[in-house]
């Protein structure tokens, strides 16, 4: 999380919307918080743009304010049926930073996606950069773009990756990404919104 003395624009539209939907439920930050597993006084510094939430605490403002993620910064266009289509021109798509990494999300007007793309801006330099491990549900896949990365997983060894290498993890499990080429790297980011479910016969 980062605390900020002045909200940026990005900061200070996102902690309207929430604020927005939490008064559509009829919630109070103390109910918002029990239906998010966020703390009150940390969805007062997001909802007042003084916060950047980290991708864990978007996904769990989503589930509990009962909306897609994508609806987090824009409105929901209410898209349905099998003809759905979304484009993100090069240099374009919805800005998001934290301390550890500058995302931009891909094709996010297309809401109630199993999917969130997503190009990132490893800034993280140490291990010990992170307050904890990034934990959610769901699946991730993420492609070495440009720069070097080291990827930190709660049961495996640390490993390097480079241009061109990938990795896909369940990402119930513990993971960190710093960069450690000389510019920040850069990687294509995709995670699943939910986590793999068993049919059953």
């Amino acid at each position: 999380m980062n605390d900020q003395s002045e909200p940026s624009s990005s900061e200070a539209l996102l902690g309207q919307r929430i604020r927005a939907q939490r008064s559509q439920l009829g919630w109070t930050l103390e109910q918002t918080s029990q239906a998010t597993g966020l703390a009150r006084s940390t969805l007062s510094k997001i909802e007042n743009g003084l916060m950047s939430p980290t991708y864990d605490a978007l996904i769990k403002l989503a589930t509990g304010l009962q909306i897609d993620i994508s609806e987090l910064f824009e409105p929901n266009k209410n898209i349905s049926g099998s003809g759905r289509r979304s484009i993100t021109r090069k240099g374009s798509g919805q800005s998001h930073h934290t301390p550890y990494y500058d995302h931009t999300l891909l094709c996010n007007d297309m809401s109630n996606k199993d999917m969130i793309p997503f190009k990132t801006r490893i800034l993280a330099r140490s291990f010990d950069d992170f307050e904890d491990w990034s934990r959610h549900t769901g699946e991730e896949f993420v492609y070495v773009l440009a720069g070097d990365v080291e990827l930190f997983t709660e049961f495996y060894e640390p490993v390097y990756l480079g241009p061109g290498d990938c990795w896909y993890i369940d990402s119930r499990m513990g993971h960190r990404v710093i960069s450690v080429s000389a510019d920040d790297a850069e990687v294509l980011w995709v995670s699943t919104t939910h986590p793999r479910t068993t049919k059953k016969i």
